[in-house]
């Protein structure tokens, strides 16, 4: 063995042995220093909105106009669900303020219904919550805002993936648990005008490979109008068990119910003269649901994801009227010295779901792509039982005497299979075509009243097939989008059952059917400007309505498709952002949207006669909305002046515009609204809200309904303060 030495080296390490031992008898004579603690910190800008991905779980979003709200940081009202601030980024969107409690979201894009929202395929956490999709698919279960972390939306040429919506999807998607901890709590007490009081408390947190996530709310109000008492509670819990990194399977149950006092419409006159009254007293509105489920999430692979939800949404929708136009005064009969008896609606809901998706990343020699795939199943069982003679009371009793005037189950089964595959024919230059095939029926049987029980009966098959086709180029700092895609919506419940005995319904209805079509432009310029434009198109053939015909001498209302429409649009979403620094932002935004919405090839019932209602508006769709706002944020404290502004609608399809005497019809002025938000963060563990609802306390309506809650005029909300307090521990 063979040696190589070196003199510096050996003396070098003989000085370090010594230095060494010298510093460590030094150091047993030295005391202990404890040196004082440094505090670091940094203020994270959170956007507002932003896109989803091109791969979202196991969707396609690429070439999809989409938006993802994040709602934990906004400086809104969240306690009342002030739609116009929640969505106000979205431009667009169209929100229903008949309910200022909060009890519900109504909310539309690009010239649909909104409802109750029933025109999106409505989401929590990804586990579908519409009603019943064939029956009734109105969102009667509502989550708290405060248990929401962010909303994301999706716009109409989702359809292929998301089903018979043509308004796309909408997924709220509730907090979860801080998993660096075993116990973590948190509290948001908020108050306001008209006795507004809400309370949120949340607990999650990991133990081993179990995360869980519970939450309790409870809101009241008295309401803004006379006699708009509300109470609403909802309850959530969650579960999650971490099989491995790759699987993983949760349980949810959530439930929301409310009871609603309702005020009753008003006529012209009365809003004029003071849109505080009330015409109603004994008229309650009150819907109890439950959503259970199973997620199972499998990373089958370093390419392939599957999801499976097994879901159902269980629960019943009373309500409690004492019915008729706004004129029609609710007083007490002087034969029996009580009121009249009130009529009673119940709805049952039984709607069952299992929904399995698979995402899959492969190539084809030089391309890559992705492809999406699903199939579903549901089985749907609502029971709506109408026209009962209630009490002569003044609760909320939904017991009544005799038999139901109408008695009747809407079953509905249908299998769907969808398939998107997203090819990248260049790394920037993505193309998407997919297709939905639903098949499935939908039987009504049961008994009214006033009909020969062998014309209750109904069958609709559902027998569709949906194309679609998306494209996206991006470049640098901006993406090229767009697509068409087929959709289509089923006849509801309440499109065929005649109303009395002087109307039938058409045995052979067909479900509406069109495309949304959209070109958009997404880009930012460094971190001053931010922009999307989007053109669009939805084209809504076989739209439900009545017309007039003849038998034997005898004129009768027909419930039948009656015409197609069809709305052309621009949207716009800016924000430019002067001063931009670690501590300082100034940012400005508009979301303007512009609508032109047209019957086409369409007639409608008037009177003994039929009247075309080619080239007019659709019904509650304003050419103009625009809301804009002006966000100052200075460290963790961040505060938002709005202005919101939406033009003139009309009420019905004839385009009425003087306003009939009971209130029923007539044209829906336009209205603009300023409002006022502030938020901040303390300490990191605490969060104050104030803000101020229509600050000019501007007098305004958005809907004259032509059902339910009543055909008149319905007060939105005046001023109003609403103050919030959260903690997390």
């Amino acid at each position: 063995m063979k040696f190589t030495f070196s003199l510096p080296i050996l003396l070098l390490s003989i000085f370090t042995f010594g230095q060494t031992r010298k510093n460590e008898a030094a150091s047993d004579s030295v005391k202990t220093r404890t040196l004082d603690s440094v505090t670091v910190r940094g203020y994270r800008l959170v956007p507002v909105i932003s896109p989803l991905p091109d791969v979202h779980q196991t969707f396609i979003m690429a070439g999809k106009r989409s938006e993802v709200i994040n709602v934990q940081d906004l400086p809104v009202n969240i306690a009342e669900k002030t739609g116009r601030q929640i969505f106000a980024r979205i431009p667009g969107a169209f929100v229903y303020d008949m309910d200022g409690a909060g009890n519900q979201v109504n909310l539309a894009t690009r010239g649909l219904d909104p409802h109750r929202s029933w025109e999106f395929n409505i989401r929590q956490n990804g586990v579908m919550i519409n009603s019943d999709i064939y029956g009734y698919p109105a969102s009667h279960y509502s989550p708290p805002m405060e248990a929401v972390k962010q909303v994301e939306l999706v716009r109409g040429t989702a359809s292929l993936q998301y089903g018979a919506e043509f308004g796309g999807m909408v997924n709220y998607v509730t907090k979860s648990a801080d998993t660096s901890r075993q116990v973590g709590y948190e509290n948001l007490t908020s108050a306001g005008s008209y006795g507004l009081l809400s309370s949120f408390h949340a607990l999650g947190g990991k133990v081993g490979r179990f995360t869980y996530y519970t939450y309790y709310q409870k809101r009241v109000s008295d309401g803004y109008r006379d006699n708009a008492q509300s109470k609403s509670e909802a309850q959530f819990a969650s579960l999650t068990y971490q099989f491995s990194r790759k699987l993983s399977l949760r349980a949810e149950v959530g439930r929301s119910t409310y009871l609603y006092q309702s005020p009753g419409p008003l006529t012209d006159s009365m809003f004029y003269a003071n849109p505080r009254q009330a015409t109603r007293s004994r008229n309650y509105f009150s819907p109890d649901m439950l959503l259970p489920s199973l997620t199972l999430n499998w990373k089958a692979g370093r390419r392939t994801v599957l999801d499976w939800v097994v879901s159902g949404v269980f629960g019943s929708r009373n309500s409690v009227e004492f019915e008729g136009f706004a004129n029609r005064a609710d007083l007490i009969d002087p034969l029996t010295l009580t009121h009249k008896p009130r009529t009673v609606n119940i709805d049952r809901f039984n709607s069952k779901t299992s929904e399995l998706r698979i995402l899959h990343h492969y190539r084809v020699g030089n391309v890559k792509s992705v492809l999406a795939a699903g199939v579903r199943y549901f089985d749907n069982d609502l029971h709506r039982r109408q026209q009962g003679r209630g009490s002569s009371g003044s609760d909320f009793d939904v017991s009544i005497t005799g038999n139901w005037g109408r008695d009747l189950r809407y079953r509905s089964r249908s299998l769907a299979f969808s398939v998107e595959n997203m090819f990248y024919l260049t790394p920037a230059f993505t193309v998407s075509p997919g297709l939905r095939y639903e098949h499935g029926k939908t039987d009504m049987s049961g008994y009214i009243s006033y009909l020969d029980p062998a014309d209750v009966p109904n069958r609709i098959n559902h027998r569709i097939l949906a194309l679609g086709i998306n494209a996206q180029y991006t470049f640098r700092h901006a993406r090229l989008y767009g697509g068409i895609s087929q959709a289509h919506r089923p006849v509801l419940f309440k499109d065929i059952i005649p109303s009395s005995t002087l109307e039938r319904a058409n045995k052979d209805l067909r479900n509406a059917f069109g495309y949304n079509a959209e070109l958009g432009l997404k880009g930012q310029m460094r971190h001053w400007l931010t922009y999307e434009l989007t053109l669009f198109q939805v084209q809504y053939n076989n739209r439900l309505g009545n017309v007039v015909l003849t038998e034997n001498s005898t004129s009768y209302i027909y419930k039948t498709n009656v015409g197609s429409s069809r709305t052309n649009g621009v949207e716009a979403y800016v924000e430019i952002t002067p001063i931009h620094s670690d501590r300082v932002v100034v940012s400005f935004f508009t979301a303007t949207s512009h609508m032109r919405a047209i019957y086409r090839n369409a007639s409608i019932a008037a009177g003994p006669d039929n009247r075309s209602i080619n080239g007019n508006s659709v019904e509650s769709v304003p050419r103009w909305i625009s809301r804009n706002g002006l966000t100052l944020t200075y460290k963790t404290l961040t505060a938002v002046w709005q202005y919101s502004y939406v033009g003139e609608s009309f009420a019905d399809p004839a385009n009425t515009v003087m306003p009939s005497a009971n209130g029923a019809v007539g044209s829906v002025g336009s209205y603009g609204l300023w409002d006022f938000n502030v938020a901040c963060r303390l300490a990191g563990r605490f969060t104050l809200r104030a803000g101020i609802n229509n600050l000019a306390n501007r007098q305004y309506f958005t809907k004259r309904p032509l059902f339910y809650p009543g055909p008149g005029v319905w007060s939105s909300d005046g001023r109003s303060l609403v103050a919030s307090v959260g903690m997390r521990l």
